[in-house]
């Protein structure tokens, strides 16, 4: 048995480059002088027939596309057993009206994320007939794919933004954000795209793992103001920055974890730049800049 994990889109939301987003990073990309990334996916498998796909990005088509493994294999056939959804947020379940064509798989997600999706009468495009939706509750195994077992776990974060009221919480934990832990045959795995803060169940859950895809929006708290592009910080919208002694660079420092590699990073973030001062820093202290198509096996 081989674990396969294969980044369908390493960009938070928005991607890489942003349709309105004249930043450096943008510009770069639109000129192709820097890879350019779409938004936030990952697609597993345990045996490389079977597959799952981890959040349902708007540009999931293209993805899809992109990656011959979940290719169809003959007139309405394809490898595609399952999609789980995180949280709520657009850039995650937006790419599921495009899996509309009558195609069977099975779309697991929490109670909370199921309320969502539910509240949100277009998601019904979805015919109930043929995508079975399954309700998940948080640390209880259930089988994903063949071969392949997930639990989902509570993590640091927040609801929504099109959810958010006048107090928002972003180190809010229940069914709202979770994280994925993978199991296949003797390897064990983790996706966590949002995360407010490493608190000590999350990293006593870690310990250990082979491989932790996780969250790297932002390079630093203050990125989007510095750069003249917003007014909430990294912690407002709920995600740990990578640089800093609050960052997830400093946070898994002396955890044994063989590898840590960075997905849903913001437009913004410097380390999407190859030679960049900040991606060789996050490299030396042992994270794997994700990329769009990078494949991670074991």
């Amino acid at each position: 048995m081989s674990f396969r994990a294969q980044i369908l889109g390493a960009a938070a939301g928005g991607g890489l480059p942003q349709w309105n987003c004249g930043c450096e990073n943008c510009n770069l990309a639109r000129s192709g002088l820097i890879p350019s990334q779409t938004q936030s996916s990952l697609a597993v498998s345990a045996n490389g027939r079977s597959w799952a796909i981890l959040n349902a990005s708007p540009d999931i088509r293209l993805q899809l596309a992109d990656t011959p493994a979940l290719h169809p294999t003959d007139l309405r056939e394809l490898p595609l057993t399952s999609v789980l959804v995180t949280n709520g947020d657009i850039d995650h379940v937006a790419g599921l009206l495009t899996l509309r064509e009558m195609q069977p798989f099975t779309l697991f997600a929490t109670a909370g994320i199921h309320d969502v999706l539910s509240d949100n009468p277009m998601f019904d495009a979805l015919n109930a007939d043929v995508v079975k939706r399954s309700t998940i509750a948080l640390d209880t195994p259930f089988e994903l794919a063949a071969e392949l077992t997930a639990t989902l776990f509570a993590v640091p974060g927040k609801v929504p933004l099109y959810l958010e009221g006048e107090t928002v919480q972003t180190d809010l934990l229940g069914d709202q954000t979770v994280g994925v832990a993978l199991q296949a045959g003797q390897t064990q795995a983790y996706y966590i795209p949002g995360c407010a803060v490493l608190n000590d169940d999350l990293r006593n859950r870690l310990e250990g793992a082979d491989m932790v895809f996780f969250d790297g929006t932002l390079w630093q708290d203050d990125e989007m103001v510095l750069a003249g592009l917003g007014k909430k910080t990294g912690k407002r919208m709920g995600h740990m920055s990578m640089s800093g002694p609050d960052g997830s660079i400093e946070a898994f420092v002396g955890m044994d974890i063989a590898r840590k590699i960075y997905v849903h990073m913001n437009n913004t973030n410097p380390v999407l730049r190859p030679g960049s001062a900040e991606k060789a820093q996050a490299e030396a202290a042992g994270w794997i800049i994700g990329q769009d198509g990078m494949e991670i096996t074991t």
